[in-house]
């Protein structure tokens, strides 16, 4: 069985509270052995962290989520830095910025992104990146910061901003948005991309793809991205999902 590596799944999502470890073993039964789960706010940290405690092949990221700006207040920013000391998680993240959303205020996303990135670099932790019209703002932050390294997770962005990112040291995490037909320029990108800054996700329960229009998105779902990335690039399923694994792997562990 080709052994897959989610690298962003939000297993602690309510969505999967009435049937979690039926996921998580759906998941295993697909060759789906690990998964990255990154946490959206300070609440979800505890709950977050005593999920993957119970399996080896979940590994927690802490951040704070743009979309959830309301929720976060400037002292979960000192908690987090407690958090990463005390307990060295695969990552920092969910964390970024969002200008598709309306209502969220830009400046005060900058404030949280940015001090999310400093974290990162002080405790030498990869970053998980969220990016929605405002790519070209994320790569100016990761390299005013510097000393980075990561996955910019559901890409969305042009062949060039792609190959910014690779010169800093970052991954794209493709998923579901892959396997629609309309996707033309993500599906050129995936074409065309070194293998060594790919990783695949789900980011279940969100961006389910296009045979599960609709429907809650599973971890287990991964090998329906592998299998159209593949096409997508002419090479076999099992070359794609040994370098999406080691990859992700050498990030998050």
């Amino acid at each position: 069985m080709i052994a897959l590596y989610d690298s962003h799944c939000h297993l602690d999502a309510p969505e999967f509270d009435l049937d979690r470890t039926g996921v998580i073993l759906r998941a295993r039964a697909a060759g789906v052995g690990r998964q990255l789960v990154p946490a959206v706010d300070r609440a979800g940290w505890e709950k977050l962290r005593g999920i993957c405690a119970g399996d080896p092949g979940l590994r927690p990221a802490y951040g704070l989520h743009p979309m959830f700006l309301d929720r976060h207040q400037p002292v979960h920013l000192d908690e987090l830095a407690q958090w990463l000391e005390h307990d060295r998680p695969a990552a920092v993240g969910e964390c970024g910025l969002d200008y598709f959303v309306e209502g969220l205020d830009p400046q005060a996303q900058r404030l949280y992104f940015q001090r999310q990135l400093e974290l990162a670099r002080e405790f030498d932790l990869p970053v998980v990146v969220h990016a929605r019209r405002a790519v070209d703002e994320v790569i100016a932050s990761l390299r005013r910061v510097g000393g980075l390294r990561g996955v910019v997770h559901s890409w969305s962005g042009s062949e060039e901003q792609a190959r910014q990112l690779f010169g800093l040291g970052f991954h794209l995490g493709i998923g579901g948005p892959v396997t629609f037909d309309r996707a033309q320029r993500l599906r050129r990108t995936v074409a065309t991309m070194p293998l060594q800054w790919l990783v695949l996700e789900t980011d279940a329960p969100d961006q389910p793809g296009a045979g599960h229009r609709g429907e809650r998105n599973e971890p287990g779902l991964l090998g329906e991205v592998l299998a159209v990335v593949a096409d997508l690039r002419g090479e076999a399923p099992e070359m794609i999902a040994q370098a999406s694994t080691r990859n992700a792997v050498a990030l998050f562990g």
